[in-house]
């Protein structure tokens, strides 16, 4: 990304605050960055965890299977999800306070006693499973905030500051260059000056 200057001293002073402003923010953006790689990695141990206890409970529901055809699957539903917002590195994330699960009534005595069994199995396949679908939505948005900061990382650390720092010396540069050329026609007007008046006051004797 090309940065656009005058050679000037406002353009300078420009230059510099913005550059000044990247090389403060510059700390505070990876350090977000290194806080939402660590929470990136937690998400996928807690992602991992949750898919392997899904696929136990899958595996001691396939266990129950010949029973599953006498069960009413209707019994338990899922009846709500509670979620709240918490801030982390300044990203918003949720959070996933309560999963309600309803039991419709059934026949105590009528029903056959693995019933129990078979319902807290279901209880606990929809909870895990609830809790893996939101974990996995929380990992693509903190996946999604941490791409987004580690561009910004080195748009300012790659591009930018370098860009500024880069303009500030050829403005520098072009000044000194310009300030040493006034000088030095200065030297030379004064010398010719000191000249024509050494010149004038020669033929001013030689006419006397």
């Amino acid at each position: 990304m090309a940065i656009k200057f005058q050679y000037n001293k406002t353009s300078l002073q420009q230059i510099e605050k913005n550059l000044k402003m990247r090389q403060r923010t510059l700390p505070i953006i990876k350090s977000k960055e290194t806080a939402l790689r660590l929470e990136v990695k937690k998400c996928k141990e807690e992602a991992d965890e949750l898919e392997r206890k899904l696929q136990s409970q899958i595996a001691g529901y396939e266990r129950m299977y010949a029973l599953w055809g006498e069960f009413d699957t209707t019994l338990v539903s899922l009846k709500d999800v509670q979620l709240s917002v918490k801030k982390f590195a300044g990203v918003r994330i949720p959070v996933l306070d309560n999963i309600e699960l309803e039991v419709r009534p059934f026949g105590l005595f009528s029903a056959p006693k693995w019933y129990f069994d078979g319902i807290n199995l279901l209880q606990g396949l929809a909870k895990t499973a609830v809790e893996r679908e939101f974990v996995f939505a929380k990992l693509r948005l903190l996946e999604h905030a941490r791409k987004k900061t580690t561009q910004k990382v080195n748009l300012f650390e790659k591009v930018q500051i370098p860009g500024f720092q880069e303009a500030v010396r050829k403005i520098k540069r072009f000044m000194e260059d310009e300030e040493n050329l006034s000088k030095s026609s200065q030297k030379i007007l004064k010398s010719l000056q000191e000249k024509r008046r050494t010149e004038d006051e020669e033929k001013k004797e030689v006419a006397v």
